[in-house]
């Protein structure tokens, strides 16, 4: 009996178990249902682009295609005098590019269309250019894409698996959740608002050490201006962005090598956090809040020296930190290549083509930029000099285009030099060669000896030349003037002069100007052309008879036409 109240005891624990259980199940079932009912109703219409989908630039049409939560956007964002492609912030008041599509390409103008096409292909369409592929390496045709609210843009196959994605091939930036692998690098774009591929680079070595470096340049130490000195770490190190602003290196094994920002910022929805690599050549951690302001913040970054990016002020160019921000100065003798546009570098104000002028003597000076360090492409090294014994080794050598001096050791430089800033700290000195001529047009503020007696023997040369020009002007303009007088002159005294004599020799008689007027009927009829004047017909009375005459009105006034027709009338008297 004990043993069945025991049993049956045992029976009921079980089934109030079984049935508790079943109602946790359900319960379990009921909560993760109305979840994912909440959240399908939370989903905005249209996430996923089908095919035959389309966008256009304009502002009135379809411009992006939008994360379900409307953070990010995939589409068209303005870039120069047009458009171009790529995933942008659209959440915050500053749209931020973070991944473009063919940044190197030309901007699109506002007739241009973002087509995914019914046979799967992601293009861009601007007549008359040809179609460009957005997508250019699907494994696959795509049957649909989408925006994702992380921020990556990933397409599809027929199957739903994602067949390529953004987060693979990173432009300038890594958002929450992408991580840069080992090879694989980031560029900086040209300026904030063109999203081309500018001067400087960001690498995750195979080595294991994230390095910067200007680009074209081998990945090697001499041209590394930042490092994260994590060489020799594996071959599958890759950095990584967190939720909460920690960026940081991870080895193949998953084990932290690294903290480049240890976190722990708010890892709400409230905020986003994403690394880029700015123009300037220093990669930056920030951070935006989604609020209206959408305020951006910079909370970690790679330097703090501005000068630091090699090559940030271009060939012939140096930087200079003035109260923390960079600060471009060209070389001596050189002006910028584009005003304003600082990493186009410098040139010369200066022709250059011969080293030495006619007579053998040297056309150059040497200024100095003091305190600034160089790229060292040396071909010829003088050792045991001093700075003078260095100006004039590089003075005399026609090859020599600037010379580096420090701590005794001269070494002769080709132009153009690149990667310079100043360091106060370091004792190297510059040496320029520097034609005359640019000297007398600027100011020699790199200069540290005083300009010879050269610049004023041109300035009177300059002075000599113009006062001849001048002089020259003013006979030309007084020589018209005795030309012009003398031919009114002559013109005056030959139309006053109306009765020519010519009775005197020979039988005509002579008439006034009026006479010969009226009897040509003011030249009405002409019937024929001479030497130097035309042939009229005319009448006159003469003895109470009406003649028929012929009058030769001279065309040109001139001694040489007055002679020839009296001596024309002389012969035709004596008929």
């Amino acid at each position: 009996m004990t043993y069945f109240s025991r049993t049956k005891l045992h029976s009921d624990n079980y089934l109030i178990k079984k049935a508790s259980a079943k109602v946790a199940i359900s319960f379990l079932f009921l909560v993760c249902f109305f979840s994912f009912h909440l959240h399908a109703v939370a989903q905005p219409r249209n996430s996923t682009i089908r095919l035959g989908s389309s966008l256009t630039p304009t502002t009135t049409g379809k411009s992006a295609w939008l994360s379900p939560s409307g953070l990010y956007g995939f589409g068209f964002y303005p870039q120069g005098n047009g458009y171009g492609v790529g995933v942008f912030l659209a959440g915050v008041p500053q749209r931020t590019v973070v991944w473009t599509a063919n940044r190197d390409a030309p901007p699109v103008p506002r007739t241009a269309s973002l087509v995914l096409t019914t046979d799967g292909r992601l293009i861009l369409q601007s007549p008359p250019r040809r179609d460009v592929y957005i997508v250019t390496d699907a494994s696959q045709k795509i049957a649909a894409a989408s925006m994702l609210d992380t921020g990556n843009f990933v397409v599809f196959n027929s199957d739903e698996d994602i067949i390529w994605q953004s987060f693979q091939y990173p432009t300038t930036s890594i958002l929450q959740g992408q991580h840069l692998s080992a090879g694989m690098e980031l560029f900086s774009s040209v300026s904030e608002t063109d999203q081309s591929t500018g001067i400087f680079r960001l690498k995750m070595q195979h080595d294991g050490n994230l390095v910067q470096y200007p680009v074209d340049t081998p990945d090697t130490a001499p041209y590394s201006y930042w490092s994260s000195f994590t060489d020799g770490k594996g071959d599958n190190v890759s950095l990584n962005l967190d939720n909460d602003g920690h960026l940081y290196m991870l080895n193949s094994t998953g084990f932290n090598i690294k903290d480049l920002n240890t976190g722990g910022y708010d890892d709400t929805n409230r905020t986003i956090y994403l690394m880029k690599i700015d123009s300037d050549g220093i990669f930056r951690l920030y951070s935006y809040r989604l609020d209206r302001n959408g305020n951006r913040s910079v909370i970690w970054s790679s330097t703090s020296d501005k000068c630091a990016p090699k090559g940030l002020c271009g060939l012939n160019g140096y930087c200079v930190d003035v109260d923390r921000e960079a600060n471009c100065i060209c070389l001596p003798g050189f002006a910028p290549v584009i005003e304003g546009n600082f990493t186009a570098g410098c040139e010369r104000n200066f022709s250059s083509d011969s080293c030495k002028s006619d007579d053998g003597t040297i056309q150059y000076t040497i200024q100095a930029a003091e305190n600034t360090v160089w790229e060292d492409n040396g071909y010829s090294e003088v050792t045991s000099t001093t700075r003078e014994e260095c100006d004039t080794a590089c003075y005399e050598d026609c090859n020599c285009e600037a010379a580096m001096f420090n701590d005794g050791k001269c070494t002769k430089q080709r132009l153009p030099l690149r990667y310079g800033r100043r360091d106060l700290s370091n004792s190297n000195i510059a040496l320029i060669k520097v034609g005359i001529y640019s000297s007398i047009n600027e100011p020699r503020k790199h200069a540290d000896e005083p300009k010879d007696g050269n610049g004023k023997v041109h300035t009177d040369i300059l002075i000599i030349g113009l006062s001849l020009i001048g002089f020259a002007i003013m006979v030309l303009v007084i020589s018209g003037a005795l030309i012009l007088c003398s031919r009114v002159f002559r013109y005056k005294r030959f139309s006053t002069d109306s009765n020519i004599r010519l009775c005197e020799i020979v039988a005509p008689i002579s008439f006034s100007f009026a006479e010969i007027v009226a009897m040509t009927d003011n030249f009405q009829e002409e019937i024929g052309k001479g030497s130097f004047g035309t042939v009229f017909k005319g009448t006159v009375m003469l003895n109470g008879l009406t003649k028929v005459v012929a009058v030769k009105r001279l065309d040109n006034i001139s001694n040489q036409g007055e002679r020839e027709f009296q001596n024309e009338m002389r012969i035709i008297g004596k008929i």
